[in-house]
């Protein structure tokens, strides 16, 4: 049973979360481990960790509507994939025995992290130097060629079942995929991640909901965090320091996976 410390930490957990998922993205990278770290059981604290941050995804992806591309076409590239990937990660999740799933989650925390880490450098490679510029957000799409929106679909249902299986990073994920799609427009980019996030997240947080692996009063406190966190965040992504906010979570993320090890 956790004190009122407990419920203070991990609601600032989910507002900090909230608040990453909107700007970069790494978001579980913080409040995850703060559910294991408060006694949650890794399986629940990943289903209940789904359940908290799928609602600061919309909360961000409402703040973020007037720079998402509109062309349905580039829209439904990306949901389908998001929808089939998350549901077959959830439910190989729920088949993944504890004690194995712990094994695992500090692999996957660390590989999270170097890919965040790696975004600078996975974004010139798959740019070739020749970004898209210049465009309005109803535009991006033009960018984006028959075999952009195959690779789009494809890595996509990929990260949707790693989101739906676990998650962290995704966002991360997802962002160098728009890159070699054509999309260069960091908000552009930031609208359709939010979108596919919170479809992801939600997709999952159902499938656990029905298998009862979800801890409700925990997730409902937290979704009101990542709530807060997930539309200020949006709000203020053009006047955040981006590098501060990177080196923030490499730390994190690297601490955390120090820390699961050890575990």
């Amino acid at each position: 049973m956790l004190d009122s410390f407990g419920f203070i930490g991990l609601f600032f957990a989910a507002v900090i979360a909230g608040a990453m998922n909107s700007v970069a993205g790494g978001g579980t990278l913080v409040s995850f481990p703060a559910l294991v770290a408060f006694g949650v059981p890794t399986i629940l604290a990943n289903a209940t960790n789904a359940a908290s941050l799928w609602p600061g995804s919309f909360s961000s992806a409402i703040a973020y509507r007037k720079d998402t591309p509109q062309e349905r076409g580039l829209l439904l590239t990306l949901l389908i994939p998001s929808v089939l990937g998350s549901l077959s990660g959830a439910a190989i999740l729920a088949l993944t025995p504890e004690e194995l799933f712990r094994k695992i989650v500090p692999l996957l925390v660390l590989f999270a992290t170097l890919v965040f880490a790696a975004k600078d450098v996975l974004a010139r490679w798959v740019n070739g130097g020749q970004p898209c510029e210049g465009l309005e957000p109803s535009q991006g799409s033009a960018c984006v060629t028959a075999w952009g929106r195959v690779w789009g679909f494809l890595f996509q249902l990929f990260i949707a079942i790693y989101g739906g299986y676990f998650g962290a990073g995704m966002g991360i994920l997802m962002l160098s995929s728009y890159s070699i799609m054509g999309l260069s427009d960091i908000h552009e980019m930031n609208g359709l991640k939010t979108i596919m996030g919170a479809v992801i997240n939600m997709i999952a947080f159902i499938y656990f909901a029905l298998r009862g692996i979800v801890l409700w009063h925990l997730a409902l406190w937290m979704a009101l965090g990542a709530i807060v966190g997930g539309y200020a965040g949006a709000r203020l992504a053009k006047r955040i320091d981006q590098r501060a906010l990177r080196a923030f979570v490499i730390v994190v993320g690297l601490v955390v996976s120090v820390w699961l090890f050890v575990k």
